[in-house]
């Protein structure tokens, strides 16, 4: 049944998506585009990028649409859609519940003790690999265009938004705002 399934699916994304929902985002690929094949990639980039706009984490987000849209397309209705929605939301926030309530006890206790400030410096750098490979999921067809034009169009709002974003601090929603707009008037 495909109530279970997200269930178990997103309290495994939950348990294991360490690093924040941008880290979350390929191993949600994995699992809903690739091993269940319950969204296409390219419903999976519009989820992406309407996680993005929407108030809240883009883990708990993506979740909750891709719960919708998983049981819509497996044939169910709009409103039964609404349960997948609840069900893999809550799914993905459970372990993040559980552990927070658990590590902040033994956290407090000994953070600044030698072996959990190495566990620590070691576990910075895999959450840094785990954003890029989040970002490389997303550098795709869908996301930067098929032909020659959309490809240079896109580098280039990619590029500006980075610099934008990273040098001179511009607020991510502005950005959105503008990129949209921008592909408004270019496409």
């Amino acid at each position: 049944m495909i109530f279970l399934q997200l269930f178990y699916t997103f309290f495994k994304i939950g348990l294991f998506g360490f690093g924040g929902g941008y880290a979350m985002l390929s191993m949600i690929q994995g699992e809903v585009v690739t091993r269940h094949e319950w969204l296409s990639s390219p419903e999976f980039t519009d989820i992406i990028a309407i996680s993005q706009m929407t108030p809240g984490p883009i883990g708990i987000n993506s979740a909750t649409y891709v719960g919708y849209t998983a049981v819509v397309n497996a044939g169910y209705s709009h409103l039964v859609g609404i349960a997948g929605s609840i069900i893999a939301t809550l799914a993905v926030i459970f372990p993040s519940f559980i552990l927070m309530l658990l590590i902040s006890r033994f956290f407090l206790k000994y953070q600044k003790h030698p072996s959990v400030a190495a566990v620590f410096n070691g576990l910075r750098p895999g959450v840094v690999g785990l954003l890029a490979a989040a970002a490389l999921v997303l550098m795709n067809g869908e996301n930067f265009g098929n032909d020659t034009w959309q490809v240079m169009v896109s580098i280039l709002l990619f590029i500006g938004a980075f610099i934008a974003s990273f040098r001179y601090k511009v607020n991510p929603i502005l950005l959105i705002v503008i990129c949209g707009i921008l592909g408004y008037i270019i496409y």
